[in-house]
């Protein structure tokens, strides 16, 4: 009798159908257990290499330094480090330092100039711009100095009145900002021009020995600023990030008990704070993401093992003649089980393969954009493991059971008061309590983020509520529809019959057309759930820091290109404007150049047309007073403009306005004032869509101070807004798969009632029905089964996430309020999706009245 065991896997393929069924249950089973474990720690990732990018390059490892060291024990601590680093598997120390401020003496006795020396070993000089001389050994003086006092290459400067090596180089000054890879070293290498009483160069050593030697000749018996950093490769996992900041603290543990033998244990501070700090963050978003999107991964992982199940009862109801036959030849429940997996369980373990390698190679697809963990990586194949073995089990379990009661038990396991029990069950009453109870806690989260915290708390309960409430939507839909097709035999639209045709073929399978309207909902509603609520936090905080700065960058200046006095550089010139700041009783005031601000400032949040015809009707002067935009006009609000204004005549009105946002203030072009009125305005800025650091090199060319600027970029924390995102682009995947389910589900319940659809068929083409009416009654039948679910998930998700996304925002303190973006496009591909499924379902079913054979239909 082991026959029907050997010959199982052939035997599968009589029914490629369920072979499928099964083989895509399991791909998407596994697909999901997978992607859950992938995605959290691919956010863990992200955060990482989002720190790294706002962190110092020389600041991922240990950092060692102390302000005014003395000199003499520079060697003691430098040695301890390069004795222990490579143990830690750290590369040569980088050591900078600097000393306090010299005074030079000139070569014709003028007045003295002042300089600091510093030295940051040969990696510095790499990270200069040399413009004359040789990186022989010697000094490098700044360009500025070099040319303001002519001192050429060559020459042996003064400082403090001893002669030091001569200059070999001269390099471009580094100024406020630095490059990166001086971004640590701001306080001791650049150039700050705008100080009281500045430096006028820093002047770099060559190598360490010319260093020493000046020091020594100098006799200067501390260093102002003196550090030691690693420029280490910036680690691209967290599993990664912990062990650089493991090895760091093993690596400060090791140095400070060396120095502490040698008595100089409190010579240093040492610590990894900026780092250290940078990696509980990314453990935070990573278990904020795991902890979010696990209720939603178990019940999708769930729902796939039933519906592994019920490719088990489609099994056992194919195959119930044979089994009964075993079972009569002496074959026990458990061996009937067994003949289940050995048929169906190749296809079940090659889709779920599949389905945890897809999971893998499409991450960058649908998760956040950081690596995953190794070990995490191993966690997400041991969950697709775990799912198959389940999966297996489960199909064994269900065979045998039914087996038990229908052979040994002697009864059939029947649709009884219990089944209908649970179909009568008001779910829908259950899940609206939870989606309830998520609403209370929406309506609280994220104010934690609020209180200094750099991500907001996760509430599981508010993180739900989106989903909740679409299945409740989808479960009431189920049941009106379903009572609608209880009803639906009172119908009478014999004088349309392809109408009457669809609704009775509706009607005559109510169950497969219930579970698709119910997978096709939740699919479409969850997609527009996640979609829009992981979209929206993407775009608010894009509109949040381009109000917040007013453009892509906005540079504070003084006076003398607000004026006019200084040109705007040519490079700025298409893509740059002035704006004056000044506050008065009314609020904040600002003076805009109207021929330049609307191309200029970050005006894609107030309607173009209105600022262009605004900005046109405040550059005429008005006799009744100063013309003005009225920006967040409340009604305390006075029409008082600060001292030397006329009052305020408002030209129109805002909500939001860049640099402003929804304060309450005024708007007024530079062309109604006067010149003394200019000159007052307290404060200019530059508003750039020109990248920063190209803005500051022009502006600093053209010789104007920047005291203050900031960029888009670094305006905003953004990573509360990408854990959100990150969180609900893992409810969109559920959606899409539920979407592949739904296709799936409908082109199955089709193909099998193809027997049943070639014999109706081919009687309703016998009686005189056209072929192109056949065709149109499935498709009002499968068009009214897609558009219903579509229509409703579609409202309900795009509701669902308008209600979320400002409530989700992590910063309701700056404006604008985050908002749902443009659905337009996402359901303009809905439809589309929708309209090829059901011509596609449509052409399945009229294809087998074509195809079918008359044999087939007299079996039927």
């Amino acid at each position: 009798m082991t026959k029907p065991w050997r010959a199982a896997p052939k035997a599968a393929l009589s029914s490629p159908l369920t072979l499928i069924v099964a083989a895509v249950t399991s791909l998407l089973a596994c697909f999901l257990g997978t992607a859950a474990v992938l995605q959290a720690s691919a956010a863990g990732g992200a955060t990482v290499a989002y720190q790294t990018g706002i962190t110092c390059p020389d600041s991922y490892g240990p950092v060692f330094g102390k302000g005014n060291i003395p000199v003499k024990d520079i060697p003691a601590l430098t040695q301890a480090v390069q004795r222990h680093a490579p143990a830690h598997g750290f590369g040569a120390p980088v050591v900078g330092q600097y000393t306090h401020v010299l005074f030079g003496t000139k070569f014709d006795g003028g007045p003295s100039y002042k300089v600091r020396l510093a030295s940051r070993d040969q990696a510095g000089l790499d990270n200069l711009a040399l413009q004359q001389g040789t990186r022989a050994p010697g000094l490098w003086l700044g360009n500025v100095l070099a040319d303001g006092e002519h001192i050429p290459v060559g020459a042996k400067p003064s400082f403090q009145g001893v002669a030091l090596p001569p200059v070999t180089g001269v390099y471009r000054d580094l100024v406020d900002p630095p490059p990166r890879w001086w971004c640590s070293q701001e306080s001791g290498a650049v150039v700050d021009r705008l100080a009281n009483d500045p430096i006028d160069s820093i002047v770099f050593a060559t190598d360490r020995k010319s260093f020493d030697d000046a020091i020594q000749a100098i006799g200067l018996p501390t260093m102002q600023y003196f550090n030691i950093s690693f420029y280490e490769p910036a680690p691209a996992t967290l599993s990664g990030a912990e062990d650089l900041l493991r090895r760091s603290r093993d690596l400060i543990a090791d140095v400070r008990a060396d120095l502490t033998a040698q008595g100089l244990g409190s010579l240093v501070a040492a610590d990894v704070p900026t780092f250290e700090r940078s990696v509980q963050i990314a453990r935070q978003a990573r278990d904020n993401v795991f902890v979010s999107i696990l209720p939603l991964a178990l019940i999708s992982v769930l729902v796939g093992c039933a519906g592994l199940g019920t490719v088990a009862l489609q099994w056992y109801q194919r195959r119930h003649a044979q089994l009964r036959l075993l079972s009569a030849r002496g074959s026990g429940p458990g061996a009937l089980g067994g003949l289940a997996v050995a048929e169906l369980g190749l296809p079940i373990l090659l889709g779920g393969a599949a389905g945890a390698v897809a999971a893998r190679v499409l991450l960058r697809v649908y998760g956040p954009p950081g690596m995953p963990d190794p070990a995490a990586v191993l966690r997400a194949g041991g969950v697709a493991a775990a799912v198959l073995v389940v999966s297996l089990a489960l199909l064994a379990l269900v065979v045998a059971v039914r087996a038990h009661r229908e052979f040994e038990l002697g009864r059939s396991r029947r649709k009884g008061n219990r089944v209908r029990l649970l179909a009568y069950f008001p779910w829908e009453l259950a899940t609206a309590g939870m989606a309830w109870l998520g609403w209370t806690r929406l309506v609280r989260y994220g104010t934690a983020s609020r209180l200094g915290n750099p991500l907001p708390q996760v509430d599981q309960l508010a993180l739900t509520y989106p989903v909740f409430v679409v299945l409740t939507v989808g479960l009431l839909t189920a049941r009106l529809a379903w009572l609608a097709l209880h009803a639906s035999h009172r119908a009478r639209f014999w004088s349309r019959p392809a109408l009457q045709l669809a609704i009775r073929r509706l009607a005559g399978a109510r169950a497969p057309v219930i579970g698709v309207l119910v997978i096709g909902t939740l699919a479409t509603g969850t997609l527009a759930t996640g979609i829009g609520i992981a979209r929206g936090q993407e775009e608010a905080l894009d509109t949040k820091s381009a109000i917040f700065v007013g453009s892509n960058a906005r540079l504070d200046t003084d006076s003398p290109i607000g004026m006019g006095d200084v040109a705007m550089p040519a490079s700025l010139a298409g893509t740059s404007t002035v704006v004056g700041e000044l506050t008065g009783p009314g609020g904040v005031v600002l003076v805009v150049d109207p021929a330049t601000f609307a191309r200029a400032a970050a005006v894609d949040q107030v309607p173009a047309g209105d600022i262009d015809e605004l900005l046109r009707k405040i550059s005429r002067p008005d006799p009744r007073g100063t013309p003005v935009i009225r920006v967040g006009h409340t009604p305390k609000q006075t029409a008082q403009l600060p001292a030397g204004l006329p009052d305020a005549v408002v030209a129109g009105d805002l909500p939001v306005f860049p640099m402003t946002g929804t304060s309450p203030g005024y708007v007024i072009s530079r062309t109604v004032l006067s010149h003394a009125q200019l000159d007052g305005v307290p404060k200019w800025s530059v508003l750039t869509k020109s990248p920063m650091a190209d803005a500051t090199s022009a502006l600093r060319a053209a010789g104007v101070f920047i005291p203050n600027r900031v960029s888009r970029e670094t305006a905003l924390d953004g990573l509360p807004f990408f854990v959100v995102s990150w969180t609900f682009s893992f409810v969109a995947l559920l959606g899409a798969v539920l979407g592949v389910v739904a296709i799936l589900a409908l082109l199955v319940a089709v193909e099998v009632r193809r027997r049943q659809n070639a014999l109706a068929g081919a009687l309703v083409l016998r009686m005189g029905m056209r072929p192109r009416t056949l065709l149109a009654s499935h498709l009002m039948e499968l068009g009214a089964l897609s558009g219903l679910a579509i229509a409703v998930g579609v409202a309900c998700g795009v509701s669902v996430a308008g209600l979320s996304v400002p409530r989700f925002d992590p910063a309701t303190f700056l404006a604008p309020r985050s908002e749902l973006p443009d659905p337009l496009p996402f359901v303009l591909t809905v439809l589309a999706i929708g309209v090829l499924v059901v011509a596609l379902a449509g052409w399945i079913a009229v294809r087998s009245v074509r195809t079918a054979r008359t044999a087939e239909l007299i079996r039927a």
